[in-house]
């Protein structure tokens, strides 16, 4: 027998199959595309994610017959949301987290609704990213598609409603849509009234965790899955990965490097201080019961990684290719192997925290004729570095140490990018023995929920393990900590340049 955690990210998918004792029996993934209508619009199509999805569970229900799939759990990026009408057609694209067409809708949400309202009662800074104004959007550039939408769905509850099943979400990704009342635990009528809906447009919202119900036969035939597979709730991605990398403890966080690098330590109280908010940094529900997140995060994380290897790096891939061997390993292995002198400002897309800036852009500082293709490529890993760890020094700021991270995601897979991560961290980062983390959180939500584990911790004591640890380099922290404070101040130095260059007024 063998649970199942399928991760919906954004741009691509990933089905994963564990043994109760945690062994990875399959995995399959798919990548879909980003679509940009206009400049700065981010958007999947739904129905190609969903056909994604499909491919993925086939493939790993087809290598796990021996081990048949009992339950599953799903884990999805945040934000991004999808018009359902009352037959479960899809009425448009999903507006993904990153889209910036709702930067104009901030100041009349914060007109309408208040910016420390809206903190105290969701937990998440004010930000065109979130799905409420994305929902509004909708409403004042769709109108038709807004009236038809029987349910707007993030793609968690997506992929159970494709399943035969009620969409439910559950507390950790209602939560990342500034619509749902955290410490109430319950979608807020009053923020859905601002935009023309209810409680009854949104999915129903319960722990991470929880039994949904045995998917349709149907849908198993259409999956490949045997029938009776039962759906658990699972969570927004970075719970999620939290929850597999054996984050529930204080003082530790798991780094999660995907196409977006996140940070998140847990903690057992709500914190909604003065500093949390002023620094942009969100506080809501863990997968873990009665444990709380907050999150730090960069958009241009491993998809600038994702840049450099398309745009910079044609003959490490031509050598990839040759030589059978991960492109990202050959273009590491060719990178400066010392601390640069370049610093790389990370925003080649919106910002994270703590800005949160539509309208920042990427830029190269310290650039000579001297200066090497690999410098440069090991100064845009250092820059995105740079941009989190300012942000722990926030946290720590804000009452939320960390002495250890805990890295997860595909970028946990290169030696060479965490030790640069541990020196300019300076603490130690340490890699679980099971790299698919947010998979493997799902999975043990999906035991839990169905009697395999007796609890959370009982599956988080048995199943995660830790594999290898990178300590700081002592003169390599020491000149990062010195850059680092040239590094922060970059962005304040430049900010009305780029708006500038944005072509929005200074």
């Amino acid at each position: 027998m063998s649970l199942m955690g399928l991760d919906v990210g954004t741009t691509g998918c990933k089905a994963v199959a564990f043994d109760h004792d945690g062994k990875i029996l399959a995995s399959a993934y798919r990548e879909y595309p980003l679509i940009s209508p206009n400049q700065g619009w981010f958007e999947l199509d739904s129905q190609r994610v969903w056909e994604d999805i499909k491919v993925c569970i086939r493939e790993v229900a087809e290598a796990t017959k021996n081990d048949p799939i009992t339950a599953f759990s799903v884990s999805a990026q945040g934000e991004a949301v999808t018009p359902v009408d009352a037959d479960g057609n899809f009425l448009a694209n999903a507006i993904v987290s990153f889209d910036s067409r709702t930067a104009g809708l901030v100041p009349w949400w914060a007109e309408k609704v208040g910016r420390d309202k809206t903190f105290q009662t969701t937990g998440q800074p004010l930000a065109s990213m979130f799905t409420a104004l994305k929902l509004k959007w909708i409403q004042d550039n769709e109108p038709e598609i807004f009236k038809k939408t029987r349910y707007f769905l993030c793609f968690e509850e997506l992929v159970y409603q494709r399943c035969g099943l009620e969409p439910v979400t559950d507390y950790t990704l209602a939560g990342r849509t500034m619509l749902f009342d955290v410490p109430g635990e319950k979608w807020s009528e009053e923020l859905l009234g601002h935009i023309g809906l209810t409680p009854d447009n949104m999915p129903k919202a319960v722990p991470s965790g929880t039994v949904i119900g045995k998917i349709s036969d149907e849908a198993a035939e259409q999956l490949g899955l045997p029938k009776g597979v039962v759906a658990v709730t699972g969570g927004h991605d970075q719970p999620c990965q939290i929850l597999g990398a054996g984050v529930i403890e204080p003082r530790a966080a798991a780094y999660g490097i995907g196409t977006v690098e996140c940070i998140a330590p847990s903690f057992s109280e709500l914190i909604l201080n003065d500093s949390m908010h002023k620094n942009n940094i969100c506080c809501y529900h863990h997968a873990f019961p009665g444990l709380y997140i907050a999150l730090v995060y960069n958009y241009s994380g491993g998809q600038l990684f994702r840049w450099v290897r398309d745009q910079l790096s044609s003959e490490e891939k031509r050598q990839a290719e040759q030589e059978k061997r991960d492109v990202y390993d050959v273009i590491t292995s060719k990178a400066a192997q010392e601390p640069t002198s370049l610093l790389v400002l990370p925003h080649f897309t919106t910002t994270g925290v703590p800005h949160f800036d539509n309208h920042s852009r990427g830029a190269i500082l310290g650039l000579t004729l001297d200066t090497t293709k690999g410098e440069i490529v090991r100064a845009i890993l250092e820059g995105i570095t740079y941009e989190l760890r300012m942000c722990v020094d926030l946290l720590d700021e804000s009452g939320v140490p960390i002495d250890i991270l805990r890295a997860t995601g595909g970028g946990a897979k290169s030696d060479y990018w965490l030790q640069i991560k541990a020196d300019i961290m300076n603490r130690p980062v340490v890699v679980p023995a099971v790299s698919e983390a947010g998979s493997l959180g799902c999975a043990i939500l999906a035991g839990v929920g169905t009697g395999v584990y007796k609890s959370a911790k009982e599956a988080v004591d048995h199943l995660v393990k830790i594999d290898r640890e990178y300590l700081p380099n002592d003169s390599n922290a020491k000149r990062y900590g010195e850059l680092l404070e040239l590094y922060k101040e970059i962005y304040p130095a430049n900010c009305s340049l780029f708006h500038r260059l944005a072509g929005q007024k200074a």
